[in-house]
């Protein structure tokens, strides 16, 4: 039976990654891009995900793998030298039941807001400029 991931007529974020959707894109090579997401869930939120489509975890090969894990490490790293939060979040969701709401593996890199933790409700969805800002502020540090 498998993981049920979210049916989509076109990937949101192979669309992303030929230009077809405005979305701000932090750095990307040949196996990797890290985006600055809309939904900004904590202090600098970050996704980093592979450039060929893979819809869950299970379904990226081993060096895709090595890939992503990297590009998390980068972006942590960036997060905590722009905005020196007291904690990092790394979260990951495969399938409808575990909220997965793209189809295309991705991890969320998130510095903690004060207090702790990461916002789960509504926040507001930024402008692609407000998300460049952002981006602005963290290539200095990739």
């Amino acid at each position: 039976m498998g993981i049920a991931v979210p049916e989509t007529q076109r990937c949101s974020f192979c669309g992303t990654l030929d230009g077809e959707f405005p979305y701000t894109i932090l750095c990307r090579d040949d196996e990797t891009a890290i985006m600055v997401t809309r939904e900004q869930r904590g202090v600098g939120h970050l996704l980093v995900i592979p450039i060929a489509h893979r819809a869950t975890v299970l379904d990226l090969a081993p060096d895709e793998a090595a890939a992503v894990m990297s590009g998390v490490q980068r972006a942590a790293r960036a997060l905590s030298a722009a905005y020196d939060p007291e904690g990092i979040c790394v979260w990951q969701n495969n399938g409808v039941p575990a909220r997965q709401m793209v189809p295309h593996v991705h991890f969320h890199v998130a510095g903690t807001l004060p207090g702790g933790g990461t916002e789960w409700g509504e926040v507001p969805r930024l402008s692609v400029p407000e998300t460049d800002a952002i981006a602005d502020q963290l290539r200095p540090y990739l």
